[in-house]
């Protein structure tokens, strides 16, 4: 399966503007500054789109994971903070955190933990990734 965006920015770096399309129409000219993407601006910026990507990439990977143990999930709910910083040449993503909460009937703490992690690396979005990916996955009772 193939799935598409596009991305149009007019100007220079500093005072130019742009807009983020997908072809599945949930995007749709959302528009992005270098103001919202470096200054923290209201608006969004590819960082933004990236940890939603993979905060819902995680999720699923992770109920997959679960219910192919034996423990369907009755919820897995997942927060990417994705890191930009300077670095030698630039700017790049450095770091991903997931913060994960899931409500999981009848699962130890241990298969929990090791499930997580799991799908962690597991995860399509993780595997793209050239940065540190930390998790903190707690499992509510």
């Amino acid at each position: 399966m193939d799935s598409k965006a596009s991305a149009v920015w007019k100007g220079d770096l500093k005072g130019g503007n742009g807009t983020i399309s997908a072809n599945s129409g949930v995007l749709s000219g959302a528009a992005y500054t270098f103001a919202t993407r470096f200054e923290g601006s209201p608006g969004t910026n590819p960082e933004e789109l990236i940890a939603a990507a993979h905060a819902g990439c995680y999720s699923m990977a992770l109920s997959n994971e679960l219910a192919k143990g034996g423990n369907t999930p009755d919820q897995v709910s997942t927060t990417a903070t994705v890191t930009l910083e300077p670095v030698e040449g630039g700017v790049a993503v450095t770091k991903i955190h997931l913060e994960c909460s899931a409500r999981v009937p009848g699962i130890s703490q241990a298969a929990f933990d090791e499930t997580a992690n799991g799908a962690k690396v597991g995860c399509p979005i993780s595997k793209l990734m050239n940065a540190e990916i930390s998790l903190n996955a707690v499992l509510e009772s």
